[in-house]
């Protein structure tokens, strides 16, 4: 029985874990137009022509991205939005919903492995 149960756990894990919430899907649609005009000059394919470990790979930005780990989403959001070192700040070009929509794509990418 306890076979079964942690089975059956591990299976709703899983299919969790694997799919994209039908919201997010919707917000990557956009996310794409926006990281080819604003990101892919220097995160083309996900990599990074300035600095090449900080790339947008999911290890890299788990890495160098605080509290990725607890809340990617937010964790890119913040970094869109304020930058750091090469990277510039986007808060004052990209409205709200353009950052949670390119976030949105960064992160399926990740998630996917660019």
């Amino acid at each position: 029985m306890r076979i079964l149960l942690l089975i059956l756990l591990l299976a709703i894990a899983i299919f969790k874990l694997t799919l994209i919430p039908p919201a997010l899907a919707a917000e990557t649609s956009n996310g794409i137009k926006i990281f080819e005009a604003n990101c892919a000059s220097c995160h083309i394919g996900g990599g990074n022509i300035l600095i090449s470990e900080k790339t947008l790979k999911k290890e890299a930005l788990s890495k160098y991205l605080k509290n990725y780990d607890l809340d990617s989403i937010q964790a890119i959001i913040y970094q869109v939005q304020n930058g750091k070192n090469a990277m510039p700040a986007f808060k004052d070009k990209l409205s709200p919903q353009e950052i949670l929509e390119v976030a949105a794509y960064v992160f399926q990418n990740a998630e996917q492995g660019w």
